[in-house]
């Protein structure tokens, strides 16, 4: 039987375009058994949305700490049948894993050669940059992203301390689970932060791992903004006590015009850019179109949410 579908509340053409190259037939509101939601990112909208008969819900974004805050996912765990204890939520978690990598690499190259000071020199000046090239890259949270970046790094013939709960990280030269994820930091010359957003791991990196971290060391966010305790990253770089930060996400977040670290030289800041709007889009509709007919299959859906565990 077909899937009945609803693309909403903005029918995005992409999204729509997605859920028929999958065999979807996209319906109104009232007929669908399952939603492929793009909106205001609002909770309540989309608790508004949910009805008896949907069985399963796709989320747009990979980050879905807004919807777990709001106490939204209440269905069942990976490997539950959709519609067994109500809805089940799948997150892009995964699908943007390879530009967002892409962006952690240019992060640290460009620290690396120096290229946040060097771009904004006014006069010739000494050559003080080194290579990426043999460092140690800690990265914390080895999902789409950290996987992805592994694979790129493998070139540089890096040392990887990888830092994830599933146990596996191909490509690593070490694994630690996360409650272990401090002693990946003293020495790396990286510590790359692409974990998910949850009441465990927000604030992770606070003034006691910057202070574990090595004085030269970078500290690269691609993850989100809460993960690091941001008055106490920028008394570290005020104080030395790390080389520098490479930041795409910020908390707050947009950084407000006039913050410390926008007048910080050993600071690089990329405005949550790290996924281009070409790759978001392809990666989105290529995880909706993958999960419509996974969803008629009867088969696992990727990137099903946990409800225990908010991502």
């Amino acid at each position: 039987m077909t899937v009945a579908v609803h693309v909403g509340p903005e029918p995005v053409p992409a999204l729509i375009d997605a859920v028929r190259r999958a065999g979807g037939d996209v319906v109104p509101l009232e007929r669908a058994e399952a939603i492929v939601y793009y909106g205001s990112d609002d909770p309540a909208e989309l608790r508004a949305m949910l009805h008896d008969r949907i069985r399963w819900v796709q989320l747009p974004h990979a980050g879905v700490e807004r919807w777990a805050d709001a106490g939204v996912f209440t269905a069942a765990d990976p490997g539950s049948a959709p519609g067994s204890a109500g809805p089940v939520f799948t997150a892009a978690a995964g699908s943007y894993g390879a530009p967002v990598a892409e962006h952690a690499l240019a992060l640290m190259l460009a620290a690396a050669r120096g290229l946040h000071r060097l771009a904004r020199a006014t006069e010739w000046g000494p050559n003080r940059s080194r290579e990426l090239a043999g460092s140690t890259v800690a990265i914390v949270g080895c999902g789409g992203i950290g996987r992805a970046l592994i694979r790129m790094l493998e070139p540089f013939g890096c040392t990887i301390v990888a830092v994830t709960d599933s146990g596996a990280a191909p490509g690593a030269t070490t694994v630690l689970p996360r409650a272990r994820y401090r002693d990946a930091l003293p020495e790396a010359d990286y510590v790359v932060i692409a974990a998910p957003a949850t009441p465990e791991t927000r604030g992770m990196f606070g003034a006691k791992e910057l202070g574990l971290m090595r004085t030269d060391a970078w500290l690269v966010n691609v993850a989100r903004g809460g993960l690091v305790v941001t008055g106490d990253l920028v008394e570290a770089l005020r104080a030395g006590r790390i080389g520098g930060a490479a930041l795409d996400v910020t908390d707050p977040e947009p950084l407000p015009a006039g913050h410390p670290l926008w007048q910080m030289d050993n600071v690089l800041i990329t405005p949550h850019s790290a996924n281009p709007r070409p790759a978001y889009w392809r990666g989105l509709a290529e995880r909706v179109t993958a999960n419509v007919r996974r969803f008629e299959e009867g088969a696992p859906l990727e990137g099903v949410i946990s409800s225990t565990q908010g991502f």
